[in-house]
């Protein structure tokens, strides 16, 4: 309980700050900070979901980790199953939803890569026919998130991560009705998930005879069947009530975790002998799809994570976004340094299409003592091909450098990510030279590769 109230104070703290640079590093300070083991399972999950909204995706996952054990109602393993196959899960996913209402996506909160998948298979599911967005973290009161095409602060909590933002973003682009549908009320716990269904109705089905419905929710609010925190889940009311029969995909618990002992004792065997590069589902010959565990349709299975410039490479979206080369140069020895790139067509108040930061110091230096290397970092930011306004911060939020870039694809790829002259992105032709040049300073090696 102490540290419960100990990581709610510190929250309430973080939140007066005015800029998103600050709070992440008054609360990263403060859990470097305290090393007891009860502090840093109740805050690291606060922590977390700040690190993801800066970007910091290694760090989120290594903060807070739900181990996957196996349990009693685990279905075996399809590895070893001839009856199945696994087949890619962007083109096995969107032929599941033939005939289907509604497909509910869930996500674990704090590991976005469990959100890319569902970006990828936004315009699949609108060319099936689905119509409606619907995510748990959408603010049903930023009426204005239709009309104006991207999310901003306003729009949700966890929409403040760049890949969520993408997510509501790409629906809106595509030409899906975007809806938010949690309770605006105070009910927690069954009545909230009561609420939900309720909300989804009657904005998606009783408004709409002809609505498919594309969802995105937390964890076990899509489960179809058991015992949901002593009642049903938000999916369970749907059906019950509406009749809606809905295609559910779970994701949260089939990926590699920093902590290969988190992993679920299913996941190493598939990775071992299928070595895949893109999310994975098992189809039965009768084509049914396999679960994990009964209340979900499909798992989902996910490769392992590759870390590359301190970033994992599932950012790319499967290849729809371009690794863009961000140097530490504009941060001019002002760390930590936060870097956001914004669609040049959108407002200053828009949620980055991706955003990190970069600080030379190591995350295990206290708060106290900070020393600033001599060494330029450098990383990457994941950007779809297009016109981007790139900007860099300190804390506090001053503006030290900005910039208009293109990012290219395809053969110009390359130039995109190191175009001569650019300042942003001037390091990049030193690094490929692999030693020091005349016009060079000699650059932080390029981390190694590695899986988790």
């Amino acid at each position: 309980m102490d540290a419960i109230k100990k990581s709610d104070a510190l929250m309430r703290e973080a939140r007066k700050y005015p800029d998103l640079l600050a709070q992440y590093k008054f609360l990263h300070d403060a859990y470097v900070g305290n090393s007891d083991p009860a502090f840093r399972v109740i805050f690291g999950q606060y922590l977390s979901s700040t690190q993801t909204f800066v970007g910091d995706y290694q760090g989120a996952a290594e903060s807070f980790s739900i181990k996957q054990s196996a349990e009693g109602d685990d279905r075996p393993s399809p590895l070893d199953n001839p009856a199945y196959t696994a087949q890619p899960a962007l083109s096995a996913i969107p032929e599941l939803a033939k005939g289907y209402r509604a497909v509910f996506f869930n996500e674990a909160h704090n590991i976005p890569r469990t959100r890319t998948l569902t970006v990828q298979l936004l315009a699949k599911l609108r060319a099936e026919g689905f119509n409606y967005f619907a995510a748990e973290t959408i603010n049903s009161r930023d009426i204005g998130l239709q009309s104006r095409g991207y999310p901003t602060d306003n729009s949700g909590f966890y929409t403040e991560e760049p890949i969520a933002a993408e997510m509501v973003r790409t629906a809106l682009k595509l030409g899906y009705k975007v809806i938010g549908y949690d309770a605006l009320s105070d009910v927690t716990g069954d009545a909230r998930q009561a609420e939900q269904a309720r909300n989804i109705h009657r904005q998606v089905f009783k408004s709409d005879p002809n609505a498919r419905l594309v969802l995105d929710a937390g964890y076990a609010h899509i489960m179809e069947e058991g015992d949901f925190q002593g009642g049903s889940s938000m999916a369970q009311y749907l059906h019950r009530w509406y009749g809606i029969d809905i295609l559910t995909v779970e994701q949260t618990m089939l990926y590699g975790h920093p902590a290969a002992g988190d992993d679920h004792p299913y996941y190493a065997p598939v990775m071992d002998r299928l070595h895949p590069n893109e999310p994975l589902v098992f189809i039965g010959k009768d084509g049914k799809p396999w679960s994990l565990r009964p209340g979900y349709d499909v798992s989902v299975w996910f490769p392992p994570t590759i870390i590359r410039r301190g970033r994992p490479t599932w950012a790319s979206l499967g290849g729809e976004r371009m690794p863009y080369y961000a140097s530490g140069q504009p941060c001019n020895r002002h760390y930590p340094c936060l870097i956001e790139a914004r669609y040049a067509n959108e407002g200053d108040d828009a949620i980055p299409a991706d955003r990190l930061v970069l600080d030379p110091v190591s995350p295990d230096a206290s708060a106290g003592v900070r020393a600033v290397t001599s060494a330029s970092p450098f990383s990457e930011l994941y950007l779809r091909p297009g016109k981007y306004r790139v900007t860099y911060t300190d804390v506090g939020a001053t503006k030290l450098y900005s910039s208009i870039i293109t990012v290219k694809t395809g053969a110009d790829a390359e130039q995109a990510n190191g175009p001569s002259g650019s300042k942003l992105s001037s390091d990049a032709a030193c690094e490929r030279a692999g030693k020091p040049e005349p016009n060079c300073k000699v650059m932080d090696p390029i981390p190694t590769d590695r899986r988790w």
